[in-house]
């Protein structure tokens, strides 16, 4: 594999991301990812690593590059659960200023990006998120449903609120596969808010999979903080290779 830390251009300036290419000459498909609030950082290299391990070009952008190239706040005390509360007062405003109209021109980029590289075979991509990253990931889907075949959430947050503008209301665009890996210990994403995600995935006819992973929390799958859960991750890694290897027929 070479991770290599790389300029994407968008709309409003330069996102910084993590290119990782497998060995090879490809073409390979490829595969968006979308980080979770604490950002770019030696953990998301490693899953992303993993990712290309299996024959995937992965890009994973700084979705907060309009605030400053990462990292943007100090990760030091990531490990400790103390300190999580005040890591969010410090990202709360940029999670903020990812609207919906937002998502969707940076997604466009991004895949603007990946389409360019060498290796990358010709058509659709997948998407993959974690926690904010997954609600953005499905966000990005209902904006560019031709130019993503399949999109992958996990233990995403505020899927499903009172706003207009909130994100299940829109998967009537999707035309492509969804996959919900959520956390049954997550207030951030309830048993009731996960029963309105599936009745409107299942009132629009979009093919999806939505899972509840017992005893794992908000967070499960991030190595680098408290909330990680091994059981829960290797189930989650066998959800995603199993979506990405049908939706490219591998």
């Amino acid at each position: 594999m070479q991770t290599t830390t790389v300029d994407v251009p968008t709309g409003d300036g330069v996102a910084d991301a993590y290119l990782v290419r497998p060995d090879g000459d490809g073409p390979f498909p490829a595969v968006l990812v979308f980080m979770d609030a604490f950002g770019l950082r030696p953990g998301l290299a490693e899953l992303a690593a993993t990712i290309a391990a299996r024959s995937y070009v992965v890009l994973v952008p700084n979705l907060f590059h309009r605030a400053g190239r990462a990292p943007l706040v100090d990760l030091s005390g990531l490990g400790d659960e103390t300190h999580r509360a005040a890591l969010f007062r410090q990202l709360a405003p940029m999670m903020a200023a990812l609207t919906p109209e937002v998502v969707a021109r940076d997604t466009a980029a991004y895949l603007d990006f990946l389409a360019a590289q060498p290796q990358v075979a010709p058509g659709p991509a997948a998407i993959i998120g974690y926690c904010m990253g997954g609600t953005n990931a499905l966000r990005a889907i209902e904006a560019h449903p031709v130019r993503l075949a399949a999109a992958a959430a996990f233990h995403a947050g505020r899927v499903v609120t009172d706003a207009p503008d909130s994100p299940h209301l829109g998967v009537g665009s999707v035309t492509g596969e969804l996959y919900f890996g959520h956390a049954d210990q997550d207030p951030s994403m309830t048993a009731e808010q996960i029963a309105t995600l599936e009745k409107a995935l299942d009132a629009a006819g979009v093919r999806h999979r939505s899972e509840v992973y017992p005893g794992a929390r908000h967070g499960f799958t991030q190595a680098d903080t408290p909330m990680y859960d091994e059981r829960a991750t290797e189930r989650h890694w066998a959800a995603l290779f199993d979506l990405l290897d049908r939706t490219f027929r591998r």
